[in-house]
């Protein structure tokens, strides 16, 4: 086996045995050419080709489409010819003609989102040559009539005229069926399909205004550079936000020898998967279709059978087919070529066990010949990503670092939502049958277009099939059910990466685009009907089920006690209740970073009090008002100290302006001065006088604390008594005050005088005490280059990002939303500053912070308790700034516990 990487070249070679590149170089060859030529070098049959770079990507959107092919004129020329050399075909000829395919392939994974055409080369010369050459016309005429759909389509960018039609080509291709009363493709005579080319061509011409050309060479420049451009294309932007890819990695193209799957009854194509997607179990799995090409396994079009003897049992059992009937319609290929399926299996378990990961391949059989199409790490649920790798790390395959370094954190999300309650299953009606494409409950609004799935707070898009221009409804639906597809459809493997719940394949369904109505035999469904579905069981129900909350996997518990043992920064939760807080106890927090007390004066029994306190007019008045709240806090505060069992419970003074709490409203303005037996008059008065131009920059924080001091006295006497009297039942408790909104030291001093002084008269009334903390959240950039000053008195620091980020980039957090698309689309900003930390900026504060603080306090606690300390670059970042603790909110701590962990393997300081 030759390996020959060359250096500054434009194309890498592959097939053969012989190539040019490896795995390893998939930021220059994109993911799919690092496993062609992957593949090649340790002897898996690929068709031969070669992959132009992501360099060259880059390059084409610098320099323009014309100035590029004369530069890359003479590497594809070469490209061509190794191909046709290995091939024994020459592209272009009439006589002997090799067709070529071109595919995208960005560094990551982005099935379906970039563009793809078959059958390049093919004309009316061409396609009377291969007539003669195969003796097959109707292989040679279907070939033609897709790729006049596939060009039509991707090069010359033609679309429906409106978003109700269903695609133009499919439209023809079903009346002409009508006509000659047959269901399938596979039934057109060779006389049908040359009236598709027709017919293709005359849509064509009549929608874009150009014609298929009719040179070889300028349809594969078209078509490699319409995969360039569909790096830009909308549903690839959306996917590379969705996912945090950087736009500047370009995307390579493959472009590679044909080889087809529609040649006859003893030619396939099929998408297999070496363990299942959806549950991670070890079973070798996927779909295939006879005489079938290309896309037609995803697209749904046909039925497609599964591929070992085991899985066609199953999905039989799912769509109610008896045994008889299956074995006769819908036979595995384990069952139908077994000599083919047994190669399969070979190329599959040596595949796996060369990349030590779940694989998602592609292969076609040509005339009884197997070539494996491409090989990638397969898109899986987040159960299923959890039991693989637990599982590979049982079987050798991978070592515990790599086990958790396999683990895409925000996927553990997937694992921790609702899920139907059993018992409310029991008198659900069930009114269809689909595949389970993606596990989950998912109960919505029925919507029929992706761009309108956010027309319904919870929503449910219903499709024929999805194509990739579905992308942003799909992200937005609860669950996507779709009439058509398998399991590996393209409805079922983007779901899976989205974790998203989906039923693929109910072909019970009759959907009707301009109606906006779904039927299941006489009952219809219409825009706005409820249903649920549950993609573990393909069940398609009506109306709403309930659900309960999940329950964590000995597979994740694993994975979560492995994170523990490599991480050295804890994972604390945000609580404001002590059921939140026994709710994050149960995901392994290792205490709170943040409880809000303003949240507990919410309740219809305390914001009387509250508001009595606001419309005082003197302190003492202030006072009694207090001391009805106070056993109310105090309570809350026993609660969540006993529910933390001895870790540290961080609590922030009241922080929001009073104007939160006060009725805006004459109606219940009305109400208030009617309970407080004074005036309305009096009540307007005292809530135009909270009223603020900017209340984020007003009367709030310690600026509150300062000026009413009553209500640091009442909170400070809140917490230490609740502290005695769970140390009385004998649980440890670590109490840490937390002073909001500091920006001087003086400010802060003030408040630790008061927070100090009633804790002693505390302890002299219950002749007890505990330890505790007094320090501030910095989230005034003042703070952050203060910082070396305010540690001198403080005993712990936690960033609030939240109003950081708002401060740094005088964004507000609010009104971000009108601007923040423009900003993608224009490259000011790649992501949401307010979702994953800015690092060269807000970063830079936080880290001035750290340093400055602990150079005059080495003792200083550090943590974060901003809405960041749940997004892993953000506690990647936490981590080398060093950090002692993230807090996040309770469901995110399992998300927060291995990103942890993580960033202490990426940083090459975690052994275990």
């Amino acid at each position: 086996m030759e390996t020959a990487v060359k250096e500054k070249s434009r194309i890498f070679r592959f097939g053969n045995r012989t190539t040019d590149g490896s795995k390893e170089m998939k930021n220059l060859l994109g993911g799919k050419g690092a496993n062609l030529a992957e593949m090649s070098r340790i002897g898996i049959p690929v068709p031969p080709g070669f992959t132009i770079t992501t360099e060259v990507c880059t390059e084409y959107h610098q320099i323009g489409k014309e100035a590029l092919i004369e530069k890359l004129r003479p590497d594809v020329e070469e490209g061509v010819k190794y191909v046709e050399k290995i091939m024994g075909k020459t592209y272009g000829d009439s006589e002997n003609p090799l067709l070529l395919s071109v595919r995208s392939g960005a560094r990551k994974s982005m099935p379906g989102m970039m563009d793809t055409v078959l059958n390049l080369g093919l004309n009316d010369e061409v396609v009377e040559g291969l007539v003669k050459k195969t003796n097959n016309e109707r292989f040679v005429w279907d070939s033609y009539r897709r790729f006049i759909q596939m060009y039509g389509s991707v090069v010359l960018g033609m679309k429906p005229d409106t978003k109700e039609d269903t695609d133009i080509f499919e439209e023809i291709m079903d009346d002409l069926k009508e006509r000659r009363k047959i269901k399938l493709d596979t039934e057109f005579s060779v006389e049908d399909l040359k009236e598709l080319v027709v017919a293709f061509r005359k849509i064509v011409k009549q929608r874009t205004g150009k014609n298929i050309p009719s040179d070889p060479w300028e349809q594969l420049w078209d078509a490699t550079m319409a995969v360039f451009d569909s790096w830009n294309g909308n549903r690839a932007l959306y996917y590379r936000k969705m996912h945090g890819y950087p736009s500047d990695w370009g995307t390579a193209v493959n472009v590679q020898a044909m080889v087809f799957g529609n040649m006859g009854d003893n030619s396939a194509t099929g998408v297999c998967f070496t363990r299942d997607a959806g549950s991670g179990e070890n079973v070798f799995n996927g779909e295939y279709l006879m005489n079938a090409q290309g896309e037609d396994v995803v697209a749904g079009v046909r039925t497609p059978q599964q591929i070992t003897k085991l899985g066609s049992k199953r999905w039989a059992e799912l769509a109610r087919i008896d045994e008889k009937e299956r074995r006769e319609k819908y036979p595995s290929l384990e069952e139908l070529l077994p000599d083919l399926y047994a190669e399969l299996n070979e190329y599959q378990k040596k595949i796996e066990t060369h990349y030590r990961d779940m694989q998602d391949m592609e292969f076609t059989i040509q005339e009884g010949r197997l070539w494996i199409l491409q090989t990638r790490d397969g898109k899986r649920t987040g159960t299923a990503m959890i039991k693989i790798a637990v599982d590979l790390l049982k079987e050798g395959l991978i070592d515990k670092k790599e086990a958790i370094m396999r683990i895409e954190p925000m996927k553990l999300d997937e694992l921790l939502h609702p899920v139907f309650d059993p018992r409310a299953l029991e008198n659900a009606h069930v009114i269809a049958q689909g595949l389970p494409a993606s596990p989950g409950a998912a109960t919505g609004q029925i919507v029929f277009f992706a761009d309108e799935a956010d027309k319904f707070k919870n929503s449910i898009l219903v499709r024929i099939e999805t194509s990739p221009e579905d992308l942003e409804g799909m992200n937005i639906a609860r669950g996507i059910l779709t009439a058509r597809g398998g399991m590996t459809s393209h409805a079922a493997v983007v779901a899976r990466g989205m974790g998203k719940c989906c039923v693929s394949g109910a072909g019970a369904l009759n959907i009707d685009y301009k109606k906006r109505e779904m039927k299941v035999g006489d009952k219809e469904y219409h825009e706005g009907d409820w249903i649920s579905l549950n993609g573990s069981t393909g069940n398609i129900i009506e109306g709403k089920v309930a659900t309960v909350e999940p329950e964590l996997s000995d597979d994740l518990a694993e994975i979560l006690e492995l994170s523990d043992a490599f991480s050295s920064m804890k994972v604390r939760t945000n609580a404001d209740t002590p059921n939140d807080a026994i709710a994050a106890r149960n995901f392994g927090a290792r205490g709170i970073g943040l409880t809000r007390t303003e949240h507990m004066f919410f309740g219809q029994d305390r914001i009387r009090a509250m508001r009595e306190m606001i419309l005082a007019d003197t302190r003492n008045g202030r006072r009694r008002a207090l001391r009805e709240l106070l056993p109310m806090q105090r309570g809350d505060f026993e609660g969540i100290f006993e529910a933390m069992q001895g870790f540290p419970v961080t609590i922030r003074l009241l922080d929001p302006p009073l104007h939160e709490f006060v009725p805006h409203e004459l109606a219940h303005q009305k109400e208030l001065a009617k309970d407080m037996h004074i005036s309305v008059k009096a009540v307007k008065n005292k809530v135009d006088e909270l009223k603020e131009f900017n209340p984020m920059l007003g009367h709030r924080g310690c600026r509150l604390g300062n000026t009413y001091p009553e209500i640091t006295e009442m909170q400070t006497r809140a917490i230490i008594e609740a502290a005695l009297n769970v140390k009385e039942k004998g649980v440890e408790v670590k109490p840490e005050i937390m002073v909001p909104l500091v920006g001087t030291l003086k400010e802060f001093t003030l408040q630790e005088q008061v927070i100090r002084n009633t804790a002693r008269k505390v302890f002299s009334e219950r002749n007890d005490r505990v330890e505790f903390l007094v320090g501030t959240m910095i989230e005034i950039p003042r703070a952050a280059l203060t910082a070396d000053k305010i540690a001198v008195h403080a005993e712990f620091f936690s960033f609030g990002t939240n109003d950081l980020t708002q401060m740094v980039f005088g964004y507000s957090r609010d009104d971000v939303g009108k601007f923040l698309p423009v900003y993608y689309e224009k490259g000011i900003l790649s992501n949401d500053p307010f979702e994953s930390l800015d690092q060269e900026g807000v970063g830079q504060l936080i880290r001035t912070g750290i340093e400055k603080g602990r150079s005059t306090n080495p003792k200083l606690k550090i943590g974060i308790c901003g809405e960041h300390g749940g997004e892993p670059s953000s506690i990647e970042f936490c981590y080398r700034v060093g950090m002692d603790y993230v807090s996040c909110s309770p469901f995110r701590v399992p998300i927060a516990r291995v990103a942890s962990a993580q960033a202490a393997i990426k940083n090459k300081e975690a052994t275990v």
